[in-house]
């Protein structure tokens, strides 16, 4: 099995649901297994270092899962129309990745949540593209194809799945979100097993 990586932070669990639905969608796809990863909260105040197990769900990412996947779904709520800190973070911390082009030529895609409709999915989407772009990841979207994105009345758009989760974060993924984030999973693992073997590679500079 070749594994894709989606790596997310979430804070009320809307993110967190989107990354299963994901998975599920991953693994629709005929050898290919979705390997599960978030990030650690960080703290306001000063750096602090959380233990290296979380209490409940997926264990934290490292380089080695970046390195190691074939693809990578990545996901975080919006804060302000940009990603969460905590995964800016984490993405900060991978310059050796970069060094070493070890993402260059592999796909990604990106997915969100945010508390009203027009609270900023897009721009939050392209945010977490930027870095990825650096290196020289190739990102897949979502076509026009899948009928959800031109009916839909909560999330989704062209540049990955979204989730409308409501003032206190408490809705539910909808059916045609829920359909979204299956597609987007499948529409990656389908790009990462037509790119394995691929010597596609990005310049690096020098």
């Amino acid at each position: 099995m070749t594994e894709v990586l989606v790596l997310y932070y979430s804070r009320y669990g809307a993110t967190a649901d989107m990354a299963r639905h994901i998975c599920r969608g991953i693994e629709e796809v005929d050898g290919m297994q979705a390997r599960l990863r978030t990030v650690p909260a960080v703290s306001t105040v000063c750096e602090a270092t959380q233990d290296t197990i979380p209490d409940a769900g997926p264990p934290y990412a490292t380089l080695e899962d970046l390195t190691a996947c074939a693809g990578l779904a990545l996901g975080s709520p919006t804060r302000f129309g940009n990603m969460a800190a905590p995964l800016k973070y984490f993405l900060d911390g991978t310059s050796s990745l970069w060094l070493s082009a070890a993402l260059a030529g592999k796909p990604a895609c990106v997915f969100t949540s945010t508390a009203s409709l027009h609270g900023g999915q897009e721009t939050t989407l392209l945010s977490m593209m930027l870095p990825l772009l650096h290196h020289g990841m190739l990102i897949t979207g979502v076509p026009y194809s899948e009928p959800d994105l031109l009916n839909t009345s909560t999330g989704g758009t062209p540049y990955g799945v979204s989730h409308l989760a409501g003032r206190d974060s408490a809705r539910s993924l909808s059916d045609e979100e829920k359909r979204l984030c299956l597609a987007q999973g499948v529409r990656l693992a389908l790009a990462a097993r037509a790119l394995l073997g691929s010597t596609l590679s990005a310049e690096r500079p020098q």
